[in-house]
């Protein structure tokens, strides 16, 4: 089995995860993560990462994010860029891996490949396939891709062009650059036998059998699992998704107010049971939502032990409605004042 690693005095690197959901038509929604990037590329974190959702603006709106992380390439410099996730049965892996490895040649080996099978199942029919049928689906996408960034050729004797992995000979090929977002411990096991990353969701359903367990109850026997199939010759990637809004003392018994609504239509969705005699800290806390203080979301954050296992934890603001003003601030005092505080790796050397 593989020791999670240890990374001497630091912790995992810090990113963020945009879900776009700012109340604002598409262009200012794409401009919005735009500046929240090149923030978080100049308060020193380390990776940036956007998802992937078709045809409806209450999920986020950002159906092509390979374009979207193009862009975002051309206005930063060192931050890594990800996608959490690619809904992989609903794309052509052909294409995926094309414009994949045209991407990390123009942001100079910046790319990574986060991949689920998808979890809306309203918008598969569109693309010729079932929720049903997802998995399966995945599986064999997934393969048609991995052959393709690891340099092998299709059975059609394709071979990928440009050739991924050159883009930056300090950074591993795309190959080992592949991420799997998953609930189970199964996924994750499948995810370690492969060499992929592993990604863990910010909240997730609780056991029926126990609905007050933890997030980190849940998530730590996933981990177990993805370390004990990874191969011995590769090295760990694991990254935990958290939602935090670190504010300004001032600013929270806005935010509060403007959260408990917004939070409570999802709850129960998010944990699996009836959530409605809960008040708003109790929510909070059910839902795995870190808001507050610089001071209050440090002292949650440190009660998380998933976050002592992982290499990487991005954070996002969604589910508290959060305006761009709001998510900036968030990631100015994710930087400067929990990052130090949590151990946290940020760069040292800030982008101006």
């Amino acid at each position: 089995m593989t020791e999670t690693p240890t990374a001497g005095t630091t912790g995992p690197r810090l990113g963020i995860f945009t879900r776009l959901l700012e109340d604002a038509p598409a262009d200012r929604r794409y401009r919005f993560a735009l500046e929240q990037i090149a923030a978080a590329e100049r308060f020193g974190l380390r990776s940036a990462w956007v998802a992937q959702h078709h045809f409806s603006a209450a999920e986020g709106g950002l159906p092509s994010p390979l374009v979207f992380l193009s862009h975002a390439a051309a206005h930063t410099s060192r931050i890594t860029l990800g996608t959490a996730i690619i809904t992989l049965p609903m794309e052509n892996a052909v294409r995926v891996a094309e414009d994949a490895a045209v991407l990390d040649a123009l942001s100079d080996g910046r790319l990574e490949i986060g991949l689920g099978s998808g979890g809306n199942p309203k918008s598969f029919p569109a693309f010729g396939t079932s929720f049903d049928e997802r998995r399966e689906v995945f599986a064999d996408k997934l393969a048609t891709l991995r052959t393709l960034v690891s340099g092998g050729s299709l059975p059609t004797d394709h071979l990928l062009y440009p050739e991924a992995g050159t883009a930056n000979p300090d950074r591993p090929g795309l190959d080992r650059r592949l991420w799997q977002a998953t609930f189970s411990s199964g996924g994750a096991g499948a995810a370690g036998a492969a060499g992929d990353g592993l990604m863990l969701s910010r909240t997730q359903p609780r056991p029926q059998d126990d609905p007050g367990a933890a997030l980190d109850e849940v998530q730590l026997p996933v981990i177990d699992t993805y370390l004990s199939q990874l191969p011995d010759d590769v090295a760990p990637r694991i990254l935990a998704s958290r939602t935090a809004v670190v504010a300004d003392a001032a600013d929270l018994p806005r935010l509060r107010e403007i959260t408990e609504p917004a939070l409570r239509n999802e709850a129960d969705r998010l944990v699996g049971y009836d959530t409605s005699s809960l008040s708003l800290d109790e929510l909070l806390v059910a839902t795995d939502t870190y808001l507050g203080t610089p001071e209050q979301v440090i002292e949650r954050l440190s009660r998380d032990r998933v976050l002592d296992r992982v290499t990487d934890v991005s954070f996002q603001v969604h589910s508290v409605p959060a305006t761009n003003e709001t998510a900036l601030r968030s990631i100015e005092l994710l930087a400067t004042e929990v990052a130090p505080a949590l151990g946290f790796d940020v760069a040292e050397e800030r982008v101006h």
